[in-house]
């Protein structure tokens, strides 16, 4: 009998650490498009909300390092509104030294009253800052097009997403970076590839193969875009679970912080 109590005590312990596993992983989506005729690697890092990876963010890019990314999208929340800011401009700087940076406003940034400022931080950095606009790009020898909009807190969505959706080349693979999932249906008015996006946090709560995610800001309940690659008709949504940790008030479960690699192959 103590022994079927200390093998059950054994396994609560193994499943408590499973679920509050809070180690950095690396997720992998892929996308197929006849606009490409080489793999072109996108790197999405999401909801940083100035967490710690190690000394000097290591931890984090050498997560990047790894993933060989042709660019690096930041996908809104890196700078947070209650945790200090250096973190998040340490992981900042040493990515856009080494790589092609483009970056969205999430809402926490705007809860910070200093939205602005970030924004020329960003920049000062060499960090392309998307605000309905977009840049033509050639990465791995594939032209693209990145278009990018702040978060709805900004109060310029509309006509920002209006603006990026205008300039829609339809011959050229076009993403647009935008913070929030659950705008998808208002992203889907433009002809854009594939979106972006994060801040759902992945569902805060998973169930791997049962429920992926409980509740997510601005979705509610079970959210429909939690984590995940989605797809409807010929437009595909990336969304990232993420990175934030030590800044959320609720723990993770079954929910591992992610760097987000999204390989755009050839159709063939």
């Amino acid at each position: 009998m103590k022994r079927k109590r200390w093998a059950a005590a054994a396994l609560c312990a193994v499943a408590a650490l499973a679920a509050l596993d809070v180690r950095l992983q690396t997720v992998s989506y892929s996308a197929a498009t006849p606009k490409v005729a080489a793999p072109v690697r996108l790197v999405v890092l999401s909801d940083l909300h100035s967490c710690v990876y190690g000394p000097e963010q290591r931890t984090l890019l050498e997560a990047v390092a790894a993933a060989g990314p042709d660019a690096v999208l930041m996908a809104g929340d890196m700078v947070d509104d209650v945790m200090p800011e250096e973190p998040a401009w340490t992981a900042v700087q040493a990515l856009a030294a080494r790589y092609p940076c483009f970056y969205v406003t999430g809402n926490h940034e705007w809860r910070t009253g200093e939205a602005e400022r970030i924004c020329r931080g960003m920049e000062n950095l060499g960090v392309r800052v998307l605000r309905g606009d977009g840049e033509a790009v050639e990465l791995n020898g594939q032209q693209m097009d990145l278009w990018g909009v702040d978060d709805p807190d900004s109060g310029a969505l509309g006509l920002e997403l209006e603006q990026a959706g205008a300039g829609v080349r339809k011959e050229t693979f076009s993403v647009l970076l935008a913070h929030r999932p659950e705008k998808f249906r208002l992203y889907l008015q433009y002809p854009f590839d594939l979106v972006v996006s994060g801040h759902a946090h992945g569902g805060q709560w998973r169930l791997p193969g049962l429920v992926n995610g409980l509740f997510a800001p601005g979705q509610g309940l079970f959210p429909a875009y939690a984590g995940g690659c989605y797809e409807v008709g010929e437009a595909r949504l990336a969304v990232s679970r993420g990175l934030a940790r030590e800044s959320t008030r609720i723990p993770r479960l079954f929910n591992r912080p992610e760097v987000t690699l999204i390989e755009i192959l050839p159709e063939s």
